[in-house]
């Protein structure tokens, strides 16, 4: 049975729904539905020719060995436009997409013909380098570090490997005497494909982008499922988080490990809830479901794997909580019997864990290393960047490096307090729980002194779940719109060369402009801009 409901209003008894059942396209909505296909995956093609050129290639870049392919990593102003009109033309078509996933509509596009679509969007960059920053290559260290039984909780990739070694000549500067802030099952798994691929880089990129792909398959699996079990309609969530162009460009181009810690903790919810009755308060609860409490179990074991690939996915624990909570009575005392036997299952997990991967517990010391990063795109940074210009002026000094440690202890703060208010509301019946979770975790992120475009996954992907509301999902478009265009392919600055990125995206805005046009006059229904507006009579002759 679902664990879903939709609620009536602040603090009042909820209803369990169902989504309803949406018809199929018609044959003019397939033809339309086909062409924005095309046009999503000539723009992933673009992305890819550009990224030759305008990725974070590696420092001997294999390309440059590549007949015909070099050119793009010889002409770099030029592949960076064409990165950028593909960039353009996947986040186009993901807006038209949405059309096709409407929950206003009676007609919404099926599982499997989305599915269609993130895969052939998908497939062309699997193969390229990575794109939007060089995390990947930190990854491949810190594996090689695991692989030769050395502890990479203590040593950075410099100190460990040597500075000659190519998989920390890869690596970004700032992190090649950092050690890792990663959990031990993704550092463990690191190891294990270390071993296939040795010092071949581009072997090395490849096996990272099937483990980030792997958390990519599972967000795909567990999102439709939870959003039926919320009352949303399945396509209308896969649009917003699986097929988002932050899923695509970061997840499965750069290859983060945030996908497979979001995918686990996604299916762990999933897998959690799976035999939960539906509650609504006020009721009775019903007796144990065959195989209730084994599913639960499951589903905080496979939420603490997430964990251990990156601590963010334990925020999930205590919103898990509060559904069984609630699945009783939804007393304090039901809180402390649903929380005590969940909080066993995960220390053994986790214990298990880290010994079973013989890292020990060395990540906890580290959870604060991806703070080094001042993010110019996190409130945080930004705050105090104002804050040390004001202190220039008003002749106190530059005082930006103090007020970053004050403003980081605010963020954790604040975001805390919106942890627990959620987590109380949502056991008080006022929100349900998997929307706090993705409050908080959005808040986790936004308040972080590093914050990055792909941070806001963790917030979009659960509350694509289960917010069916309009406002949210104008307010995520929005910011998964704007986000992919602030962070260039290659990581980089262009510090000291604005005008590269000027014209590169100038060149594709018109690239796309044109492909814009052609779409118009395929299917005019796909891009509704200019609007006509009939002529009107004039006055003398109405």
């Amino acid at each position: 049975m679902a664990f879903g409901w939709r609620a009536a209003g602040r603090g009042t008894a909820a209803s369990p729904v169902r989504p309803p059942e949406a018809e199929p396209l018609r044959d003019a909505d397939i033809r339309g539905l086909h062409l924005v296909r095309l046009f999503g995956t000539v723009g992933a093609l673009l992305l890819a020719f550009g990224s030759l050129g305008a990725g974070a290639a590696p420092v001997l870049n294999p390309v440059l060995e590549i007949p015909v392919l070099r050119v793009f990593a010889r002409i770099p102003t030029v592949a960076l436009a064409i990165a950028f009109a593909g960039i353009g033309m996947m986040v186009v078509g993901w807006l038209m997409l949405g059309r096709f996933a409407s929950p206003a509509r009676d007609r919404i596009a099926s599982r499997g013909q989305f599915d269609r679509t993130v895969a052939m969007w998908a497939i062309p960059l699997l193969f390229i380098p990575p794109l939007f920053s060089r995390d990947v290559y930190a990854y491949l260290a810190q594996s090689e570090i695991v692989h030769r039984g050395m502890d990479p909780y203590t040593l950075g990739p410099a100190d460990a490997l040597g500075v000659g070694d190519p998989l920390t000549a890869n690596v970004s500067n700032m992190w090649r005497e950092t050690s890792a802030p990663y959990g031990p099952l993704y550092l463990r798994l690191g190891g294990w494909l270390a071993g296939l691929s040795g010092n071949h880089i581009v072997v090395g990129v490849l096996l990272q982008r099937l483990l980030a792909l792997a958390g990519v398959a599972l967000i795909v699996w567990a999102l439709p499922r939870l959003a039926r079990r919320f009352g949303v309609q399945p396509s209308t969530a896969l649009w917003l988080g699986a097929a988002n162009p932050l899923v695509l460009f970061h997840l499965v181009a750069g290859a983060h490990n945030d996908a497979l810690a979001l995918g686990l903790m996604m299916a762990g919810l999933e897998l959690g809830l799976r035999r939960l009755p539906v509650r609504i308060k006020g009721d009775d609860p019903p007796p144990l479901a065959k195989g209730e409490l084994l599913f639960i179990a499951l589903g905080v074991a496979v939420l603490t794997l997430g964990a251990m690939v990156k601590v963010n996915a334990v925020f999930a624990l205590p919103f898990f909580t509060v559904m069984v909570a609630r699945r009783w009575h939804g007393r304090l005392r039901d809180l402390v019997r649903a929380g005590l036997p969940m909080a066993l299952v995960f220390a053994v997990v986790t214990v298990a864990v880290c010994l079973g991967s013989g890292l020990g517990f060395g990540w906890i010391a580290r959870l604060s290393t991806p703070g080094m990063v001042w993010s110019w795109i996190s409130p945080i940074t930004e705050l105090s960047n104002v804050g040390g210009v004001l202190g220039i002026a008003l002749g106190l000094g530059n005082q930006t490096n103090s007020l970053v440690s004050v403003m980081t202890l605010v963020g954790y703060a604040l975001a805390a307090a919106i942890t627990l208010k959620f987590l109380w509301d949502s056991f008080n019946w006022r929100y349900r729980p998997i929307i706090g979770l993705g409050v908080s975790l959005g808040a986790a992120s936004v308040l972080h002194v590093a914050m990055q475009p792909w941070y806001l996954l963790w917030a979009v992907i659960p509350l694509a779940a289960a917010a069916g509301t309009s406002r949210f999902r104008i307010a995520a478009t929005v910011i998964s719109v704007i986000l992919p265009f602030l962070t260039p392919p290659t990581g980089s600055t262009f510090a000291g060369r604005p005008f590269v990125l000027a014209f590169a995206y100038l060149s594709a805005g018109v690239v796309v402009a044109i492909a814009l046009v052609i779409v118009r006059r395929q299917e005019p229904s796909l891009v509704p801009w200019p609007v006509k507006r009939p002529k009107q009579m004039p006055e003398h002759l109405a």
